[in-house]
């Protein structure tokens, strides 16, 4: 979720549900710490903790010095990615590319845990490829080293994200560690929330590309989960609400001109399911304006739209 779990957003899932959110991915590799993306993907500020940061490579002396730095800047949490399946990062031998050599993710694990005091936490795959689905060995290895948690996705690096999840991998890795799993993958609702938990024996459920556009998930998966019930959706005027939040604290974070242009996709999610009332002709609107006061009205615009008829069709 590289270039979207920043910090406003992740502050917005925390506010809406979240019980955990990590950092995006950051490079292990000195040289680029002091970049301007890696600094604003290492900028925890005012979030909740516990602080989680998702540090990402392939060579093990690099990830123990990024562990260790990162804790140094405030990190209550180590979190080492082998899930990625991008190719920019595959190609580095990084990402769930690391999940071919068993032997390097023995040693990965055994030298960042042991280069920090605070919990590590891995990120896997089911496997690096469909004939080759090595979780449950790779989930032994990470457990062996010290590795307290693990988030499992459900499908290979091959697989990218196409297809179903496989709940029964991620089942058969459950069964094989004793340490807490997170299922990943394809969960968009409350019941099916509770329909993986059940079917993997997991400890908890991970929400990535379903909460784009609806942070709101997070409560009602949280609802789901403690009721059997579920909630209502929100009305138009809180996705308003919410959404005009989070443009605010984008601008506040990367400034009015970057946050303008990061808030394109945020606003195009969150609109996804807004109904065919004008949504196109807003969404080319949106994307030809670049002042951030004038984007913030066309879209306090379009949702007040929305409400209306939505209020209309309540009264008719």
């Amino acid at each position: 979720m590289a270039g979207v779990t920043d910090r406003p957003f992740r502050q917005l899932c925390r506010r809406l549900g979240a019980g955990y959110a990590v950092s995006e991915m950051t490079i292990s590799d000195p040289r680029f710490w002091e970049t301007r993306k890696s600094r604003e993907r290492m900028d925890h500020a005012g979030e909740p903790g516990p602080i989680a940061v998702q540090i990402a490579g392939y060579d093990p002396q690099m990830l123990a010095d990024a562990a260790r730095y990162n804790v140094d800047q405030g990190a209550e949490i180590i979190d080492i990615n082998m899930g990625c399946p991008a190719k920019k990062v595959c190609r580095r031998d990084a990402g769930s590319a690391l999940m071919q050599d068993e032997k390097l993710v023995a040693e990965i694990c055994t030298v960042v845990v042991n280069a920090v005091t605070v919990p590590v936490t891995l990120k896997i795959r089911t496997g690096w490829a469909r004939a080759h689905r090595n979780g449950v060995a790779v989930a032994r290895i990470a457990e062996a080293a010290g590795i307290q948690a693990l988030a499992v996705h459900g499908r290979t690096r091959e697989d990218h994200y196409e297809g179903a999840a496989e709940y029964h991998s991620i089942a058969a890795i459950k069964q094989a560690v004793s340490i807490p799993v997170m299922v990943n993958g394809d969960i968009t609702s409350g019941p099916q929330a509770r329909t993986v938990l059940d079917f993997t024996a997991a400890d908890a459920v991970m929400v990535g590309r379903g909460a784009l556009g609806r942070p709101w998930i997070f409560r009602e998966i949280t609802h789901y989960l403690a009721n059997g019930t579920t909630l209502p959706p929100p009305s138009a005027a809180e996705i308003s609400e919410i959404l005009l939040g989070h443009l605010q604290q984008l601008y506040g974070f990367y400034g009015e001109a970057r946050g303008a242009r990061i808030a394109r996709k945020h606003i195009r999610w969150f609109c996804q399911d807004a109904g065919n009332a004008g949504r196109d002709e807003f969404w080319a609107q949106v994307r030809e304006i670049e002042a951030a006061e004038l984007k913030y009205r066309c879209v306090e615009q379009f949702f007040a739209r929305i409400q209306v008829q939505s209020d209309m069709k309540i009264a008719a």
